[in-house]
């Protein structure tokens, strides 16, 4: 034979599977939410607004076209390039911001006059 005999214990198995997936089937099938019946249908209502928020804020993707391949590795390089500088410098931007911060300098020698008071 071409087939080889499938033991029982698989049969078994494949069986409890089929039906926990009808019974899982029949949960996905089954109704959730029942709307009550009601006598006149109220009307639906659109924010103007907020309609033309969404469209506005859109609109750029819509313009532009859609990302492609880039045409050589050089453009390819040169664009990582010019990512990783902008990175560094933001992130030396934040850095100079931080060791800058005139909060934290005057924290630091309010605390140093705290010490020296106490120590006199």
């Amino acid at each position: 034979f071409l087939f080889k005999p499938v033991p029982a214990a698989t049969q078994t198995m494949a069986r409890r599977s089929g039906i926990a997936l009808l019974i899982l089937a029949a949960l996905c099938v089954a109704p959730t939410f029942v709307a009550p019946s009601s006598s006149k249908s109220a009307p639906v209502e659109v924010d103007t607004a907020r309609v033309a928020a969404i469209a506005a804020g859109l609109t750029p993707l819509a313009l532009e076209q859609p990302a492609s391949a880039y045409d050589s590795v050089v453009a390819m390089l040169q664009s990582w390039l010019v990512g990783g500088i902008a990175l560094v410098l933001i992130y030396g931007a934040a850095f100079v911001a931080a060791l800058a911060n005139p909060l934290t300098k005057r924290r630091q020698e309010v605390k140093s006059e705290v010490e020296a008071m106490k120590k006199a």
